[in-house]
C-alpha cells in the first residue's frame, strides 16, 4: 500500500524555481505547467518492484496545473477508488490514469514482467510534452510466480444517495480564457438565466461578449455563469436547501480542460455529453474537457459556504470560482 504525491515544478537551467508566476499566458491558457515532475518531493530514476507483487498505489495530483495521463507501460492498472471513494474496479479508459489537479485515484497494479526488467511510467496527457516519471525496476528474485487473485472491490463509504426524481437542477457555465469567445460562438451560447436558461445559460453580464473582453483585459479572464470571482468574501452564486438533492448541469464553454472541485461534498458523476457514465462514480473533482457538458448530483447535507472552482490555480485566481451556500 503506497502513496505517490505527484507534483511539477517550473525550473530554470540552474534548477531554481522560475519567477514568472501569474503571467498572462499561463492565466489565459492551461495554467502554470512545469518542466520537472516529482514523486513525493523527489525525482527518482527507478522504483523497486518484484515479479508477482501486487501494489495498491494511491495517486494524488498536487500540481498547480499539470494534468497527468499516466501510462504504466506493459502493465494493466485497475482503478478501485476515485477521490477517496470506492468505485467498481475497472481498467482506465484509453489505458491512461488521468488526474487533474486535486484529483486522486487508487489503483491496483500487478507486477507481471520478468525479473531484472524495467518498465517506464510515462505522462502522456499533453501531446508533445510526454514525460518519463520513473522506471519500475524489477529485482532479480520474484516474490511469487504470478499475481494474487485477491478480490479488488472495496466496501462503499456511507454517502447520502441523491434523489434524482425530485432533485432541483441548476445550470452552470464555465467560460472565458484564450479562444473563449470563439468557443462560445461555436456552441451557440448566450449568457441568459442560470436557473433555467439554454445550454450556455448564465447569471447575466451586461454588454455580452464585448464586456467579457473588457473584463479579460482587466485581469478577469475566467467566468462562472458570467461572473469572475474577486475578493476574499463572495456572495453565493447558488443557495441550496440543506438536505435536498441537486443536479448541476455544467458546461465547459472554453478551449481548455478544467478540473472542477466542490468543497464540502462528494457528488455522483451522472453523464458526459448526455451519455450516462458507466460507473456513476463518486468524486469531489471532475475533469471537464473543452466543450464538454457534465451532470453531477449530490445531497446538500453539509451547511456552510463552500468554494466551487477550477483547481488549475491560475484559472481560479483569474476568476473561475464561485461560492455555493448550503443553509
Amino acid at each position: 500500500d503506497l502513496t505517490w504525491v505527484l507534483d511539477d515544478w517550473r525550473l530554470t537551467k540552474s534548477a531554481a524555481i522560475s519567477a514568472d508566476f501569474g503571467n498572462g499566458h499561463d492565466m489565459s491558457h492551461n495554467g502554470r505547467v512545469g518542466n520537472t515532475v516529482t514523486i513525493n518531493g523527489h525525482a527518482p530514476d527507478t522504483f523497486a518492484v518484484q515479479q508477482g507483487e501486487r501494489i495498491r498505489l494511491r495517486l494524488i495530483n498536487a500540481a498547480n496545473a499539470r494534468i497527468f495521463g499516466l501510462d504504466f507501460q506493459g502493465h494493466k492498472p485497475m482503478v478501485v477508488a476515485l477521490d477517496g471513494q470506492p468505485v467498481a474496479p475497472h481498467a482506465p479508459y484509453g489505458g491512461l490514469i488521468v488526474l487533474g489537479p486535486a484529483m486522486r485515484a487508487d489503483i491496483v497494479l500487478d507486477m507481471a514482467s520478468e525479473p531484472g526488467s524495467r518498465a517506464s511510467v510515462l505522462d502522456r496527457f499533453y501531446q508533445g510534452l510526454e514525460y518519463r516519471l520513473v522506471d519500475l525496476a524489477y529485482g532479480a528474485a520474484p516474490l511469487r510466480d504470478r499475481a494474487p487473485d485477491w478480490p479488488l472491490a472495496l466496501p462503499a463509504n456511507s454517502l447520502p444517495e441523491p434523489d434524482l426524481r425530485n432533485a432541483r437542477r441548476h445550470e452552470v457555465v464555465f467560460n472565458g480564457g484564450m479562444m473563449g469567445g470563439m468557443v462560445m460562438s461555436e456552441m451557440g451560447g448566450s449568457m441568459g438565466d442560470g436557473s433555467s436558461g439554454g445550454m450556455l445559460g448564465g447569471r447575466g453580464m451586461t454588454g455580452g461578449m464585448g464586456s467579457m473582453m473588457g473584463m479579460m483585459h482587466s485581469g478577469k479572464i475566467w467566468f462562472v455563469n458570467g461572473v469572475a470571482a474577486e475578493g476574499h468574501i463572495m456572495d453565493p452564486m447558488l443557495t441550496l436547501e440543506r438536505g435536498r438533492s441537486y443536479v448541476l448541469a455544467m458546461t465547459n464553454a472554453t478551449a481548455w480542460h478544467h478540473p472542477i472541485h466542490l468543497h464540502g461534498h462528494s457528488f455522483r458523476v451522472l453523464s458526459r455529453n448526455g451519455q450516462a457514465t458507466t460507473h456513476r462514480e463518486w468524486q469531489d473533482t471532475v475533469l471537464m474537457a473543452p466543450r464538454e457538458r457534465v451532470e453531477i448530483a449530490f445531497v446538500a447535507d453539509n451547511p456552510g459556504d463552500w468554494m466551487f472552482h477550477c483547481h488549475i490555480l491560475e484559472h481560479q485566481a483569474a476568476g473561475m470560482m464561485g461560492v455555493i451556500r448550503v443553509a
